[in-house]
């Protein structure tokens, strides 16, 4: 029974920029990155044949416990004013639009308050049963690759047809890392997109070469006080110099894998949850050709 967790926005905003503008509907509105959005999800449903499927949303993208633990938490993503930046101004409206048709199909939306989507995703690959297949383009979700439970990220970096599959020997032969060391790996390289420093001074490759003595940045941290031989004397400085940053590194870059969320049957349904208002939203957004796709793809058709 695959449970396959899609990241929303990763989804629609790749929809959006792959897809042309000049998609519009009935009314003259731009209408790519929900056609986006239905046609690759029918496509993923083709190539992975899932039982159960979520949609999986930030409940905020900059959550506040986050932000306590380091203040500059995606700071870089904000405007002079300290304001999020904003979507692009044709995607903002079409995002309810993807929302109304997965959920009057009976697909399931989740989120939670003060998390982000990838707290969400983690929490369920943990809770449910695998195999369970994520699909994203951000790289953090790695963390969560377990090959005995049978959890994979489908990382749509290179787009749909050129895909990664993503498991521990996709992990180890990337970045030369055991590959259930992802996570430790991210805390010490730290992530620009994400305005997460890393530890001072260490880039990759030094992160790679730690991850690869250390299992957990406790014993990174314990090797470095004790100036264990298989540690670099220039790593433990700079370890030692940034304890601050590696004493919340872990809570801060680590997914929330326990956060409460519904019990809920993921299963994909066999008929529209709200048929009038997915013919609806067909009609009124000219969406019949990407519908038909996704029919085909739930075997409703």
């Amino acid at each position: 029974m695959t449970l396959m967790l899609i990241d929303s926005a990763s989804l629609w905003y790749r929809a959006y920029y792959g897809m042309p503008d000049t998609l519009l509907s009935p009314k003259g509105e731009p209408i790519n990155a929900v056609r986006g959005f239905i046609d690759m999800t029918a496509r993923l449903i083709n190539s992975y044949r899932p039982d159960r499927l979520a949609i999986c949303l930030d409940g905020d993208w900059r959550p506040s416990w986050r932000v306590e633990l380091f203040p500059e938490y995606k700071t870089n993503r904000l405007d002079e004013g300290g304001e999020e930046e904003e979507e692009p101004d044709l995607l903002t409206p079409q995002v309810p639009v993807i929302l109304d048709f997965f959920e009057s199909l009976g697909v399931q939306i989740i989120g939670a308050d003060d998390y982000e989507a990838d707290d969400v995703i983690a929490t369920l690959a943990k809770r449910e049963l695998g195999p369970v297949r994520v699909v994203t383009g951000d790289r953090d979700l790695f963390q969560l690759v377990d090959d005995e439970r049978d959890v994979k990220v489908v990382y749509l970096a290179k787009g749909i047809s050129a895909h990664d599959l993503v498991d521990t020997a996709w992990i180890a032969n990337k970045y030369a890392i055991p590959g259930e060391r992802y996570g430790l790996f991210a805390m010490i390289r730290g992530d620009a997109s994400d305005g997460l420093p890393g530890i001072k001074g260490i880039g990759e490759k030094g992160a790679a070469e730690i991850a690869s003595n250390y299992h957990s940045i406790d014993a990174v941290m314990a090797a470095a006080k004790s100036e264990d031989a298989n540690l670099r004397d220039i790593h433990r400085k700079r370890i030692l110099a940034d304890h601050a940053y590696a004493s919340i590194v872990e809570e801060l870059v680590s997914c929330a894998t326990s956060i409460s969320l519904p019990r809920v049957d993921f299963k994909i349904p066999n008929r529209p949850e709200d048929p009038k208002m997915l013919e609806k939203l067909s009609t009124e957004h000219g969406l019949s050709t990407s519908l038909t796709r996704l029919k085909a793809a739930l075997g409703w058709e």
